[in-house]
């Protein structure tokens, strides 16, 4: 076998090998670049939600002058709060006239407050003139009061019902020492002190105060006549 007959042979292997390998490396690359391609689409889409929410809260704010920055939006984001109901309390704020920074607004969020409802009792103690602080309002709501009827109630004095009438008792039933009883019902009018409402007694608390005041005492009077001749003493009774 000469030289030139060996060279031929060998290039015409490596021709057959190269157009072997060649379908299969393109294969591969294409599917690489598709790959990468649904990647970055994914990611931009993403990216540009992210933006246009973020620059949809901002221009908010910033047509209303609440001074919100778009790294604070971000930042809200990565996390977990509600920047919306932020940037809405912050404009409500403001137009009320009230200096209450996002970062307290955030941090009410994040310790599991209701920032929309002490942002709407601020506004409703000033304009009712109340002395009402934010701390002391997140303390109000952190307690698990209901600081906007707390507001209405320390301007509106409210009629309590006792006993309640959701609790199927329509009187408080109680025996004077002659063995006659005695059915009551009474209503009792609350106006809400701010300073004290936590730690301060509930609905439930005063209707089971003026309960117990109710029933010793009708206990204590002599007969149901003492009773129903002198009903001021179980007024006196239930003050105490």
């Amino acid at each position: 076998m000469s030289n030139h007959q060996i060279l031929s042979g060998l290039a015409l292997a490596a021709a057959e090998a190269d157009g072997l390998r060649g379908p299969n490396e393109i294969s591969v690359g294409l599917i690489l670049t598709i790959v990468a391609a649904v990647v970055i689409l994914i990611l931009i889409m993403v990216v540009g939600l992210l933006v246009t929410q973020v620059l949809g809260l901002w221009f908010q704010a910033f047509m209303s002058n609440a001074n919100v920055s778009i790294f604070d939006l971000i930042g809200m984001r990565f996390r977990k709060v509600d920047s919306r109901s932020i940037v809405l309390s912050r404009i409500r704020a403001v137009k009320a006239g009230l200096d209450i920074s996002v970062n307290d607004l955030e941090t009410h969020y994040l310790a599991g407050g209701r920032v929309q409802n002490v942002i709407l009792a601020l506004i409703a103690a000033d304009r009712a003139r109340i002395d009402l602080g934010y701390k002391t309002a997140c303390a109000i709501d952190l307690a698990g009061r209901d600081i906007i009827e707390a507001v209405h109630t320390s301007v509106n004095p409210k009629v309590i019902d006792c006993p309640n009438p959701a609790s199927g008792k329509g009187t408080i039933d109680a025996v004077a020492k002659d063995g006659i009883q005695v059915k009551v019902k009474a209503r009792v009018t609350v106006r809400t002190n701010i300073e004290r409402l936590v730690g301060g007694a509930t609905e439930e608390t005063i209707i089971a105060r003026v309960g117990e005041g109710i029933v010793t005492s009708i206990g204590s009077s002599i007969d149901y006549k003492a009773v129903l001749e002198n009903p001021d003493t179980i007024s006196k009774r239930v003050l105490e």
